[in-house]
């Protein structure tokens, strides 16, 4: 990964019948993962898959699960707690909830298949400090749905056509 912090991150795979993670392509972010079993997923059914890999992450860093987005867009296959969590002190099996949102197909895993997406980042920790009143902002308590979302595209393209 040219240009990128390369970290090294030790690796035990618990079934080396199926790939360890690795990256697609010079330069991405996500490193594939692949499922250790057979599956079928039915339309909105989810289930927690293996990886056959677990890993000693360094203190400061933490692996990141994501959906891979070819399997989101063509089959509706996302994660349920996307993005999963890996803690550098876990090391246990990395597994995957995997869910199916597709109204009406069931999803067919086969084992070695690719499943989601591991990034490896840095990642501080927090000194929670009390306090009384927070320090004001531009954006202030703002929250769900403030900058208009879809509201405000179909707005600014409304916009657009009359002064077409």
């Amino acid at each position: 990964m040219s240009g990128s912090e390369i970290v090294d991150v030790a690796l035990l795979r618990l079934d080396p019948g199926v790939p360890a993670p690795q990256y697609a392509r010079d330069g991405d972010a996500g490193a594939d993962l692949a499922t250790t079993e057979n599956v079928e997923i039915a339309p909105g059914e989810r289930v927690l898959v293996g990886t056959g890999v677990a890993l000693a992450l360094p203190a400061g860093w933490v692996g990141l699960v994501h959906p891979r987005s070819g399997l989101a867009a063509r089959h509706g296959l996302t994660i349920v707690n996307a993005p999963g969590t890996v803690d550098s002190g876990y090391r246990g099996e990395i597994k995957v909830c995997l869910l199916n949102t597709d109204p009406r197909h069931t999803i067919a895993l086969r084992r070695g298949d690719l499943i989601a997406q591991l990034v490896v980042q840095r990642v501080a920790q927090a000194r929670f400090v009390e306090v009384q009143r927070l320090p004001s902002s531009e954006r202030g308590d703002a929250g769900h749905g403030s900058t208009g979302g879809i509201d405000a595209w179909r707005s600014a393209t409304d916009t657009t056509k009359e002064q077409a």
